[in-house]
């Protein structure tokens, strides 16, 4: 009893040590979300997943530590819907951010974004127009644009170094005009009108130098804040489904050594209780 009761306190002690990957990835999303990507939401489910992973764990060290089967019994209880939330959390992420993705531009290493390639619910929560007055002021608060600025040797970007540079989702989306309404480069966040603008796209006509402004207004802004999302999103839900793996791999551990610690107290070794109750025993005259 002793030996399942010391591997039930260590499965418990690694998973607790699980939980601050999660909890790390929820700190790490609400961080993006004062300073990058400017939308509050899905770092709080993953926060709580994590303290309650930490919580449960907690309960169960104690139970195997102290022998007591109810916590023991409460910590698989829970677990089992914890896991089931992350896996619920997993889906969601991958399902909300499955479309859209940034397109390759001739002669550039940035990529260009365009909002027809993204759609469902996170794009719907993203263009709405309460939402999107929230996450415009952020994403200008941010002073992402600002820090866009580079020199070599005191010499400001060329046109060239520009071209050639991997630029976030956001800022290729809100800091500059879209390669082709055909700007001429100035700097990195002032384009003057080309000879040679081309396309119907609106946002040629939404670009703006005031640095106040620039293409936060644009559809390419909120295409680039979705595309920076789901980079996050699905960075966080990598580390997720590791972590996932390896839960369920000690769920079950801990269920088998918590089924073996019933059957002890039980009196029951293994492979007797079935053979006694088969054939039980002669009475003695």
């Amino acid at each position: 009893m002793r030996t399942s009761n010391n591997l039930i306190g260590l499965v418990n002690f690694i998973t607790f040590l699980l939980s601050i990957p999660i909890l790390g990835g929820g700190i790490w999303l609400s961080n993006r979300a004062n300073t990058t990507d400017c939308m509050r939401f899905l770092q709080w489910p993953l926060i709580v997943i994590g303290i309650s992973i930490m919580v449960v764990s907690l309960a169960g060290f104690a139970g195997a530590c102290y022998r007591n089967k109810f916590l023991m019994w409460l910590y698989l209880f829970a677990m089992f819907f914890v896991i089931a939330a992350l896996i619920g959390f997993i889906i969601f992420a991958y399902a909300v951010t499955d479309k859209g993705s940034g397109r390759f531009v001739m002669n550039r290493r940035y990529l260009d974004y365009y909002l027809g390639d993204y759609s469902g619910w996170l794009k719907d929560r993203v263009t709405d127009d309460g939402y999107w007055g929230q996450i415009r002021s952020c994403v200008r608060d941010s002073g992402v644009c600002k820090k866009m600025g580079k020199r070599l040797h005191g010499v400001p970007e060329t046109p060239l170094m520009f071209n050639f540079r991997r630029l976030s989702p956001i800022e290729s989306g809100c800091c500059k005009p879209p390669t082709e309404c055909g700007y001429t480069y100035v700097n990195e966040t002032v384009w003057i009108p080309g000879g040679d603008m081309i396309g119907p796209n609106p946002d040629c006509m939404l670009w703006n130098n005031d640095q106040r402004l620039l293409c936060y207004h644009c559809s390419s802004c909120k295409a680039g804040v979705l595309g920076s999302l789901k980079q996050s999103w699905r960075k966080v839900s990598v580390i997720n489904i590791v972590v996932l793996i390896i839960l369920v791999i000690f769920y079950v551990i801990a269920y088998a050594a918590y089924r073996n610690v019933k059957r002890m107290d039980n009196d029951e070794p293994a492979g007797e209780a079935r053979m006694t109750k088969s054939h039980p025993g002669h009475f003695d005259i």
